[in-house]
């Protein structure tokens, strides 16, 4: 035979190999879906994972107390997600192509043509008496799949390789990049250094606000210490520098720290973080160590920032902390009052022949809430040092009660003492504590009970009303209502008057409330500018009754008036809105200048 045409057919023969092999192997279609390679693989039950490059280091994890710990090459807590991650890719892991082993055998060099004799990757998988061993080896000719070959496992497979980016390269990969992990266990203690000062914080079980043990018994700023924690468990490493067990420390300034934060929960140390100086090439990192590992990282400054305070910066800058609802308030000072609540949301001024207004009451509450503390005076206070404040005998005293008429209630108890400059002294009955607050602050506070009174004057209907009188300046005009929107001039009353704008007018006088109080006694109210001549409006109810409105200081948006309510006279700031009506509509013309 010619070895030409041998040569050839050799030639087809291969070619037509190569294409039933092909066919039987990447082209025929699957009907049914392949069963998984590892089908007893539960990465719930997976207690270690190890992943052995070719040319690298050994990465291994352990599953130890619900968390993932790196073991190898470093001793570090690991990225859970992406420990899991590979797992639950592996156990999906389904074949494209199954390789017998007969197959194996008979290709000549397969072991190496697929990459099995020097794996790209090793993996081992261990959980419980359970273990994998898969050898990862070459790509296909695409690039898209991967030979595949699981220990103890007759043959070998064609994966698709989408799942190998889930495999770490370095440790680096895997390692948990937070900075600090409570795990869901919050710490109730702190310990904190930044200086020269420790400082010690404690949460307390019942309400669960912060109080300073160390450098004194304080309370401690419970918002600036919860949002403190909250920031820092935002905290990522940056960069991973050493793991060196032998690195210098204070060439990071890690010994003695910058600052050091240990926690504990009860009595247990939970975990601690040391933070040093920044690197020479970027001041918004720091070099930072959890404590129990060697690794030292870099980390962002801004996280840490709050720990970087003054004692003064962690105690709570309010005076008081409202842990119930206020009941009874009670004010001793140039004018005593109190007031409690009735019901749900009713007050009264207790004493006084008149009900608190609820929203004035619940501003009252809200500004003693928000005093803010502007300087902390004094610490270490003893008996003589009381009267250089004023505090020896206060001039004023609130206390609050979270039950009306118990004196065993106190929410808090305030003693108010000398001005000095823009600032009052003041301090808590229950510490020794002298601060300072605004003196801007303390004016916002009502002096006296009739303050509070509730603003609604009265309540009426329109239909209610069978005449107005107004009287200005001398001269008087009446007007008659007929009914709805009907309105007339008195016998002898002169002038213009729009029927529907009256209607309206009056309206709004039936629902007349006070924009705030003034004065609520004659020689009081005089100050605001009430004398004959001013704008008088009565409006008189078909039930007889007659309800006066008198005018004083007046400007061009509102004015000063006054009622009489239970035979006193009550100054108060009209309602801008109503005020314009009044202008508008129930005023009568001022005459000129020099007419008779």
């Amino acid at each position: 035979m010619n070895s030409k045409n041998t040569l050839v057919w050799l030639v087809v023969a291969a070619a037509l190999f190569a294409f039933i092999f092909a066919f039987e192997h990447f082209l025929r279609p699957n009907d049914t879906e392949p069963p998984a390679i590892l089908p007893d693989l539960q990465p719930a039950t997976v207690t270690s994972i190890q992943v052995i490059p070719a040319y690298a280091l050994e990465i291994r994890a352990d599953h130890t107390n619900g968390a993932w710990l790196l073991t190898r090459p470093i001793a570090y807590p690991a990225q859970s997600a992406a420990v899991e991650t590979l797992l639950a890719a592996l156990q999906k892991l389904t074949p494209a192509i199954r390789i017998s082993a007969g197959e194996l055998r008979e290709q000549r060099g397969a072991e190496a043509d697929y990459g099995f004799e020097t794996p790209s990757v090793s993996l081992v998988v261990e959980a419980g008496d359970q273990r994998w061993q898969l050898l990862v080896g070459n790509k296909t000719a695409p690039g898209d799949q991967v030979f595949l070959r699981v220990v103890g496992t007759d043959g070998a497979f064609v994966t698709d390789a989408d799942w190998l980016k889930f495999l770490p390269h370095s440790a680096n990969d895997w390692r948990d990049t937070a900075l600090l992990d409570f795990n869901g266990n919050a710490p109730d203690w702190i310990v904190l250094t930044n200086g020269t000062k420790v400082i010690e914080l404690h949460r307390n079980a019942t309400n669960h606000l912060w109080q300073m043990t160390r450098p004194l018994v304080a309370r401690a700023n419970s918002s600036r210490i919860t949002e403190a924690l909250q920031r820092l468990q935002t905290a990522r490493v940056s960069q991973f520098v050493t793991d060196n067990p032998k690195a210098d420390l204070s060439a990071y300034d890690l010994q003695p720290a910058t600052l050091d934060l240990w926690f504990g929960r009860e009595t247990n140390f939970v975990t601690a973080i040391h933070a040093g100086k920044s690197p020479a090439t970027n001041s918004s990192l720091v070099f930072a160590q959890h404590d129990g590992w060697n690794t030292i990282v870099t980390t962002a400054k801004e996280p840490l920032s709050p720990w970087f305070g003054t004692v003064n910066d962690f105690r709570d800058p309010y005076l008081l902390e409202l842990s119930a609802p206020v009941a009874e308030i009670e004010v001793r000072g140039k004018n005593d009052f109190t007031l409690q609540r009735q019901g749900t949301n009713d007050w009264r001024v207790v004493g006084e022949n008149f009900p608190a207004d609820a929203g004035s009451v619940q501003q009252f509450i809200r500004l003693l809430a928000n005093l803010r503390v502007t300087e902390f005076v004094k610490d270490v206070v003893t008996t003589p040092d009381w009267p250089a404040y004023g505090l020896a005998t206060p001039a004023w005293q609130i206390t609050l009660f979270s039950a009306a008429g118990n004196t065993n209630a106190v929410i808090g108890q305030l003693l108010f003492g000398a001005t000095q400059t823009n600032e009052v002294y003041v301090r808590r009955a229950d510490e020794d504590f002298v601060y300072a607050i605004p003196l801007e602050d303390f004016n916002q506070l009502p002096e006296a009970g009739w303050e509070l009174r509730n603003r609604r004057i009265w309540s009426f209907s329109e239909a209610d009303v069978a005449q107005i009188t107004i009287h200005q300046n001398g001269k008087t005009r009446q007007m008659i209502h007929h009914g709805p929107n009907q309105w007339s001039l008195a016998p002898g009353s002169q002038g213009i008057i729009v029927p529907a704008a009256i209607e309206e007018t009056v309206h709004q006088f039936g629902e007349l409330t006070a924009a705030a109080w003034l004065a609520h006694d004659a020689a009081e109210s005089q100050k605001f500018g009430f004398k004959p001549g001013n704008l008088s409006i009565t409006l008189e109810l078909k039930n007889g009754t007659k309800d006066t409105v008198d005018f004083g200081i007046s400007g061009s948006q509102t004015a000063v008036a006054a009622v009489t309510l239970n035979g006193e006279q009550w100054a108060f700031v009209f309602p801008p809105v109503l005020y314009q009506f009044v202008l508008s509509y129930l005023s009568l013309p001022v005459p000129p200048s020099g007419t008779p």
